[in-house]
């Protein structure tokens, strides 16, 4: 199946603007903003909730399952905080946010996480977790890696995107005209 648009996964440690950027790269592109904590609480994709940590433990298999027919078309932002669970052949870019800990610290005291879900996720972010998952698991060419400190960050990552899905696009594009 050739897809006319690209698939994009929008990852980092809670906190770091994932939906933000999916929302407005959304509006601004007309790809669809798939947002993973939304699909598995809708169609039922995990094995119950935990207190503790207060989220959804995902069952990735009925996740996959869930949004293939979906993500195999192309044209979807992936919002989550994983990526490396997606095959390879569904992605092909990867956006991994990184967030000043200082600042991570106090936009997720704010959202009243517990103190094992925020040591988690602090840890995470230091220790540049998400960004190793995502250089093991895709090609080196498709990750990259954005700063999402501010509201500024946020729109000159969103242009930085657009850009790329322009030229991916004309690139595709280019690739059909020659196969005829």
């Amino acid at each position: 199946m050739v897809k006319n648009n690209p698939n994009v996964i929008i990852t980092g440690t809670p906190g770091v603007g994932k939906t933000s950027h999916c929302e407005l790269l959304a509006e601004n592109t007309g790809l669809k903003h798939l947002s993973i904590n939304q699909i598995v609480k809708e169609r039922e994709c995990h094995d119950g909730y935990d207190d503790e940590l207060k989220t959804w433990i995902v069952d990735e298999d009925k996740l996959l399952d869930a949004i293939e027919d979906e993500v195999k078309q192309g044209g979807y932002i992936i919002d989550w905080h994983a990526c490396d669970l997606f095959p390879r052949s569904w992605i092909d870019l990867v956006v991994v946010l990184r967030t000043d800990s200082t600042l991570l610290y106090d936009r997720l005291s704010a959202r009243g996480y517990p103190q094992a879900k925020l040591d988690e996720n602090m840890d995470a972010e230091i220790m540049q977790v998400l960004l190793d998952e995502a250089r093991e698991s895709y090609d080196e060419e498709i990750v990259v890696e954005l700063r999402s400190d501010s509201a500024d960050d946020i729109e000159s990552n969103v242009e930085r995107i657009e850009s790329w899905l322009k030229q991916w696009r004309k690139d595709h594009a280019e690739d059909g005209e020659d196969e005829r």
